[in-house]
């Protein structure tokens, strides 16, 4: 069996307003189960993680702690305080990690990505024990515009060296808390910017299409559709 060395943070602090919603678009439910359940169930499964941390807003934690008491303790998920922002959250689940010294990676993965694929999981944190720094991203196919602020003219971007980042994002520990502590503040789009920061290189690996994230409630019935055919996917190997 592979070791058990592997954490993961699933930020998990959102609110609904993009989604339309009044609740945190998390207990959405996908499949009949919540959005985040699906999100920490697939690391769950995998023989390398040892650990699952979930940062979670103040609002919504008694409804973790009550409702879903039952899958929080199945799933081991240890439960911290979110921050106001997801910066903020990733640090409290680092917290949360410190002296563990059996953790050589920390995946940090969007809970709102519930459709990650254990072969792309294997893949990003093959490339992350070689390299100290990886992330899943698919390369941009469509054709990419760039405009002026006026917006009456635009030019063609070269896309061949575009990618869009997915989650998780895989770093050595001391690499990810280095860039936190270098972090002060500034604005960042993803992990992997606070870790490029420092001049550590971060590998990319290709992952798949339906990694996707849940923001808008048209996603959800996108997901809905991946799921099905996941499942169908999973069934027919198992019976071949």
């Amino acid at each position: 069996m592979p070791e058990k060395n592997v954490a993961v943070i699933l930020p998990a602090a959102g609110s609904g307003r993009r989604f339309g919603s009044e609740q945190n678009k998390l207990f959405a439910l996908l499949g009949g189960k919540p959005i985040w359940w699906h999100s920490a169930n697939r690391f769950r499964a995998h023989p390398r993680v040892a650990r699952l941390v979930m940062p979670v807003s103040q609002t919504d934690r008694s409804r973790f702690q009550h409702e879903f008491a039952a899958a929080i303790g199945e799933l081991g998920i240890e439960l911290v305080a979110g921050g106001g922002q997801r910066t903020d959250s990733v640090r409290n689940g680092l917290d949360q990690l410190d002296g563990d010294t059996a953790i050589e990676l920390v995946a940090v993965h969007d809970a709102a990505r519930p459709l990650i694929r254990a072969a792309d999981l294997d893949a990003v944190l093959m490339r992350a024990d070689q390299t100290g720094a990886a992330i899943l991203a698919t390369p941009v196919t469509a054709t990419v515009k760039q405009t002026d602020d006026s917006g009456v003219s635009c030019q063609t971007v070269d896309r061949s060296t575009l990618w869009l980042a997915q989650t998780p994002q895989v770093f050595r520990p001391s690499i990810l808390r280095q860039a936190y502590q270098k972090h002060r503040g500034r604005p960042a789009t993803d992990d992997a910017e606070l870790v490029q920061r420092m001049g550590v290189n971060v590998a990319l690996v290709g992952g798949s299409a339906d990694n996707i994230k849940i923001t808008h409630p048209n996603d959800l019935v996108v997901a809905e559709a991946i799921l099905t055919t996941q499942q169908h996917s999973d069934t027919c190997n198992t019976t071949i």
